[in-house]
């Protein structure tokens, strides 16, 4: 079945989970700050079978004699980053602050540009960007490097916190004055300064038809001025999908400071991740329907909830797919974006759930970009490479969020 096919069956089906079935003229109010009552039944199912799961697991290994590496009282949760008190959102930000002052571990024969820890998994991004989207360890992938992001800013910066993530509905009539981009000292920076503009224009590359797609503009596009991120220096990139910016030396890899723009706006966010895309996301009954939801389809105006707030953020490096990381914005994003694969992932069957194990057969479960060339299933025992920004992991290892090193979970 073609993606966009499969995309138009799965945003149609109604939304049922668990025993729990909303049909989809169901009213939701997709510009509500507060989750529908929908979603919070999913939720709070999602967390209860993941507290079940881990308590089983540990009265079964104790009684072998074993000690479980993940416990109730080892579980961590990360959480929204508006719920964190503003001490907390503060201990985060100086956190990233940090390690944008540490030294590099990549060498500068390999990276001429990346001058911080923070590059260090900036270069990670722009050397495996075409082998990590729309392919089988996409989600994987970026489970271990927000994971490794997370570990260096508490082993390396002192942080106590969890990652935090940027619940992409709750603020999307206006995200540019959310908890995450009002541009107060405890945010990530404000929005960038307002110039007109059209908006991001997708272009296709050679041989893939469909022209150029507009997408709709944002309310910022010039550099960001407020908050604790006002005037930071972006060292990497650019390196594609910015019309009318030149690509950065040496493939984006070599120095290239500039100051960090943005674009942030209620346009894409209502469109690509609204309360009505997460419900319809977790209702999905398998994970290749589950990610033509949340990527959508190349070179279409369906880009999902991942390719649409990318570009909500907007902006250098933000709407650059290679440089994202770039801006700590990103790493929130990333956050959502694991948290919606873990709470589907949760309301899998109990005790016999699939999910943890299933990269799917479908064109984005290849090792090439959505399977062009045509390429193997990516297997379990595909090797995640961290480069030199933090220690490589197996796909097996990352399936769950308290197998593994992992113990965590989501609020």
């Amino acid at each position: 079945m073609k993606a966009a096919s499969i995309l138009g069956s799965v945003l149609l089906a109604a939304v049922s989970v668990q025993g729990h079935v909303v049909p989809r003229d169901t009213p939701v109010d997709d510009l509500a700050p507060e989750e529908p009552s929908q979603l919070s039944a999913l939720l709070e199912e999602a967390k209860a079978q993941i507290i079940e799961e881990i308590s089983v697991n540990e009265r079964k290994m104790r009684k072998r004699g074993l000690t479980p590496s993940c416990t109730l009282s080892k579980l961590r949760f990360r959480r929204e980053y508006g719920s964190l008190s503003t001490s907390e959102r503060l201990a985060y930000v100086n956190a990233v602050k940090c390690l944008q002052a540490l030294p590099p571990r990549t060498p500068a024969s390999v990276a001429p540009g990346a001058k911080s820890r923070f590059d260090d998994f900036i270069v990670t991004h722009i050397q495996q960007t075409l082998n990590i989207h729309f392919s089988g360890n996409f989600q994987p992938w970026h489970r271990w490097y927000v994971y490794q992001y997370e570990k260096a800013l508490r082993d390396e910066c002192g942080y106590n916190g969890s990652q935090p993530y940027w619940d992409w509905p709750k603020y999307s009539s206006a995200p540019q004055n959310s908890p995450l981009f009002n541009g107060d000292p405890y945010s990530l920076g404000g929005n960038g300064e307002y110039i007109p503009h059209e908006g991001p224009v997708i272009v296709p590359p050679p041989g893939v038809g469909g022209g150029n797609i507009q997408l709709p503009a944002g309310l910022g596009g010039g550099y960001v001025t407020t908050g604790p991120f006002a005037n930071m220096t972006v060292n990497l990139g650019p390196v594609g999908g910015l019309e009318g910016v030149p690509a950065g030396p040496l493939g984006g890899l070599g120095y290239n400071p500039r100051g960090l723009k943005r674009d942030i706006g209620p346009a894409m966010n209502q469109r690509y991740a609204n309360w009505t895309t997460v419900l319809t996301l977790l209702s999905q009954p398998d994970v290749d329907a589950f990610r033509h939801v949340s990527e959508g389809v190349p070179y279409t105006p369906e880009i999902g909830p991942h390719g649409g707030m990318h570009y909500n953020i907007g902006g250098d490096p933000g709407g650059d797919l290679f440089t994202s990381p770039g801006d700590p914005a990103f790493w929130v994003h990333h956050g959502q974006m694991d948290r919606m694969w873990a709470i589907w992932q949760a309301l899998g069957t109990p005790f016999s759930n699939t999910r943890y194990t299933d990269l799917g057969s479908g064109p984005y479960a290849h090792q090439t970009w959505a399977n062009d060339p045509p390429s193997p299933l990516t297997p379990l025992s595909e090797v995640i490479d961290m480069g030199y920004a933090a220690p490589s992991t197996t796909i097996a290892n990352v399936m769950s969020t308290t197998g593994g090193e992992f113990c965590y979970f989501y609020l």
